[in-house]
């Protein structure tokens, strides 16, 4: 069973990411600069690139694939709020930004009514100061 999710832990890593392509890419792409200052050629230059074009990709895919991600919390949890919520709080919780849905996704159905209003009512201006208002966490160990 994994450890219980608070706010000091939820975070999330990929490791294949974070620990093996990232670092390998940035080891690369220093190794071709001191190549191209050690032999600058157009075919150096070239490496170089090629170097930031492949770190651009896996920023590119990881950020789609939060993208897509997001939208997916944000239609389960659109869904929990009208099973959950009285039809005026979850008509007003449209008017929610992403991240702060996001946030609030976290806190148990039990806190989730309270927690919307406080939202809606300004009373948080920043997405952490959610997460840590959460007293009854609500584990989210599928994020990618």
């Amino acid at each position: 069973m994994p450890t219980p999710q608070n706010y000091q832990n939820h975070a999330r890593y990929f490791p294949l990411v974070h620990f093996v392509v990232v670092p390998l890419l940035t080891i690369n792409l220093i190794y071709q600069l001191v190549r191209l200052y050690q032999e600058p050629n157009w075919d150096r230059g070239m490496f170089v690139v090629l170097s930031l074009v492949f770190i651009l990709m896996t920023i590119g895919a990881r950020l789609q694939a939060l993208k897509a991600q997001d939208r997916v919390i944000r239609l389960e949890e659109m869904l929990r709020y009208e099973r959950l919520l009285p039809e005026e709080v979850a008509s007003a919780s449209t008017s929610l930004p992403l991240g702060q849905v996001i946030a609030l996704r976290f806190c148990s159905d039990e806190e989730l009514a309270d927690l919307v209003r406080r939202t809606g009512a300004g009373e948080f201006t920043k997405n952490k100061e959610i997460k840590r208002a959460v007293k009854n966490w609500r584990a989210d160990h599928h994020r990618v």
